[in-house]
């Protein structure tokens, strides 16, 4: 006999058409699984049964528990009323904004956030209770995404290999239909966007805030943990021509780690196909004050980690080429406009330079991607448009 548990969904619904129903609606409990308790607050659709509460149908085989066989039923209403008070007694340091409700939520510590539902979920007393976390996306054609993460967990796997420390953080993919699919969130962080509108600080003095003073074991671990991810992001910027890399797409999160998310636009493609963003990558002054200014050590030791990152990347180059060649073939894909795709991939390898000439042209990419005016440019447009900071 299975040992009875419960699965806890915490989850993002993004809905951009009406079309999602039919392909979200392939979802099935498997024999003697059980469904989400917090499917009804969290968007999943209903999936029809004989019973005029669907939450309480779901909730009888996921509550029996080894000592008791009578069913307990806890109605849709009291679920969704008991999750919006846990979020609104969720700790954290981050004021609640109307324009931006998720900032809250995705400030809490998810450890911390785990404990607090469980305590506070009928369930939570089961043995294998686990809260997952999911953003469900309709309206929007994930293979791209899919193709960044496999691209991503290759150069992780390569960077690994070869002992080279950068860090990056690939996140699942899974594409359910051309417009469907969820997406792992990445837990324990904000945008930087959420970061300067809620704190009113520079990305220096937030680290301060956070980390305590430049001198201190925390603020010098979460300064070297930015530079080696801001190291990895910036190859695979370069790699994969990664546009639209404002202030929302670039999370932090709780150690010092930058993560760079949605990648809707790689390879040949770019926002309105004009090709605005003209720097390898996005490295601003703030990123720089970060590392200690231009002169620092640690802003060497990132041109340093982005050396060996694209030695090592190009040692293995044929395991990326082969990832991105298969996802061309027969596939419609805004990122792959043009014929010369593939190619002017494979030349941003740069296999015909030497060592000593690949640390040139590091340091080019480095000087040009500082100085770029489209980064400062694209940023204002966001923040005018958008309002994103």
């Amino acid at each position: 006999m299975p040992v009875p548990g419960s699965l806890t969904v915490y989850g993002f619904w993004s809905v951009r058409t009406r079309q999602c129903g039919p392909d979200l609606r392939r979802i099935r409990r498997p024999p003697g699984g059980n469904l989400p308790d917090a499917c009804a607050y969290e968007g999943l659709p209903e999936i029809h049964t004989n019973s005029c509460d669907n939450i309480s149908q779901f909730s009888v085989d996921s509550i029996t528990s080894l000592e008791s066989k009578e069913p307990v039923f806890i109605a849709a209403g009291d679920i969704r009323r008991r999750l919006s008070e846990q979020l609104a007694q969720a700790p954290t340091t981050f004021r609640r904004d109307p324009e931006d409700p998720s900032a809250v939520a995705l400030k809490e510590p998810w450890e911390e956030k785990v404990r607090r539902i469980r305590e506070g979920s009928p369930y939570g007393h089961l043995p294998h209770w686990r809260l997952l976390s999911v953003i469900v996306k309709c309206g929007d054609d994930l293979r791209q995404e899919l193709l960044a993460y496999q691209v991503l967990q290759q150069l992780k796997s390569i960077w690994e290999q070869e002992r080279v420390p950068l860090w990056i953080k690939p996140y699942g993919i899974l594409v359910l239909s051309s417009d469907s699919g969820m997406i792992e969130p990445v837990v324990n962080a904000v945008s930087l966007h959420q970061v300067k509108k809620q704190s009113q600080l520079s990305l220096l003095d937030y680290f301060l805030q956070e980390h305590g003073a430049p001198t201190t074991e925390a603020f010098l671990s979460a300064q070297r943990h930015f530079v080696q991810s801001c190291a990895g992001y910036s190859v695979i910027c370069y790699l994969l021509q990664v546009k639209d890399r404002h202030n929302g797409n670039i999370l932090l999160d709780a150690e010092g780690h930058i993560i760079h998310i949605d990648f809707g636009f790689i390879l040949s493609s770019s926002p309105k196909n004009l090709g605005f963003e003209t720097s390898a990558f996005k490295l601003t002054s703030e990123f720089v004050d970060v590392m200690g200014g231009p002169d620092g050590d640690m802003f060497n030791y990132y041109k340093m980690l982005m050396l060996q990152g694209l030695i090592a990347a190009r040692k293995h180059m044929d395991r990326v080429l082969q990832i991105v060649e298969i996802m061309q073939q027969g596939t419609q894909l805004p990122c792959f406009h043009g014929s010369s795709t593939l190619r002017g991939l494979k030349e941003r390898f740069h296999m015909s330079l030497t060592e000593e000439q690949l640390q040139v042209l590091v340091d080019q990419l480095v000087d040009g991607s500082m100085r770029s005016l489209t980064t400062k440019l694209y940023d204002g447009f966001q923040y005018l448009t958008n309002g994103i900071m």
